[in-house]
């Protein structure tokens, strides 16, 4: 079901790019905003409802369920949420390496120079 649901979606999402890239402009759009356009094209004036208009929306909507679906289908899944969650092994314990002794500090000999005969 939820692959069905997939390969739905993914059809309807090339049909609605399909769709939305077949208009015509309207004409204006955020360029009109910027001043020297009429009302009607800042107000959104009535406008011809064409085929792909109809289709636009409609696959957009189609699009909106199905995506929607198929979130809830995921979310009910019965995996886990979290990594930490699941059954995870606890890890096995570290063996710390023994310190070494402390051993008492050999006074240092100053190095003796040889003085050269004369």
């Amino acid at each position: 079901m939820h692959t069905l649901l997939l390969v739905l979606l993914l059809i309807d999402a090339v049909i609605l790019a399909a769709a939305v890239l077949l208009q015509a402009g309207q004409g204006g759009g955020l360029a009109s905003l910027g001043g020297g356009a009429g009302t009607e094209v800042f107000m959104g004036g009535r406008q011809a409802v064409t085929i792909l208009t109809k289709l636009t929306w409609w696959s957009a909507g189609i699009f909106l369920s199905l995506a929607l679906m198929l979130a809830v289908m995921s979310a009910q899944g019965g995996a886990p949420r979290s990594v930490l969650e699941g059954n995870i092994p606890a890890p096995a314990p570290v063996q710390s390496a023994p310190l070494p002794l402390q051993t008492t500090p050999q006074p240092q000999q100053q190095p003796q120079t040889q003085t050269p005969n004369r």
